[in-house]
């Protein structure tokens, strides 16, 4: 039955993604863009603190998902999301896993998610952005969204994905 919650607890953080968006005022904004990774960072703590092998099926799917509704090139996401999950997974079995160190590595990962996406963008000419103007108009206001979301999600989701993993879910 845990599976199933936490299949609907990424399956929300995919569908809370968009709403978001939604629901900020366009003022607020001012010229620039907030990109929620919600998906991710609750994928990542759950390879962390539960199980990274059922965590990589979770970011190939919801990688696939993201592609073909979010997307115009489908393939971008279905890797990247994946490569990342396995990516900090490995970089978290040399570090301590506490909520700072697994929160700073989730900006981390982020970051290589926004640089890996905008390049292939800018690669296949379906954005003009220079990176500069990309540094400062989207990478650090999504880092700034998403370090506000793990200060309220992180302690969380740790507590949640310890106790699955501790009831011997797989």
């Amino acid at each position: 039955m845990k599976k199933f919650w936490i299949g609907c607890l990424i399956a929300f953080m995919f569908i809370l993604e968009s709403i978001f968006v939604e629901l900020l005022p366009g003022e607020f904004l001012a010229n620039k863009i907030l990109v929620p990774h919600f998906l991710i960072i609750t994928i990542f703590f759950f390879s962390i603190y539960a199980n990274r092998n059922t965590a990589i099926i979770y970011a190939f799917v919801f990688g696939l998902l993201v592609d073909i509704v979010y997307t115009e090139v489908l393939g971008i996401y279905f890797f990247v999301f994946p490569f990342i999950i396995y990516l900090l997974s490995k970089i978290m079995k040399v570090l301590h896993a506490n909520l700072l160190v697994v929160s700073v590595i989730s900006l981390l990962g982020m970051s290589i998610l926004e640089l890996i996406v905008y390049e292939m963008n800018f690669l296949i000419h379906l954005t003009s952005m220079e990176f500069a103007n990309f540094l400062n108009l989207r990478l650090i206001p999504t880092l700034v969204l998403n370090a506000i979301f793990l200060v309220i999600a992180a302690y969380p989701y740790k507590r949640i994905f310890e106790k699955y993993a501790g009831e011997g879910n797989d």
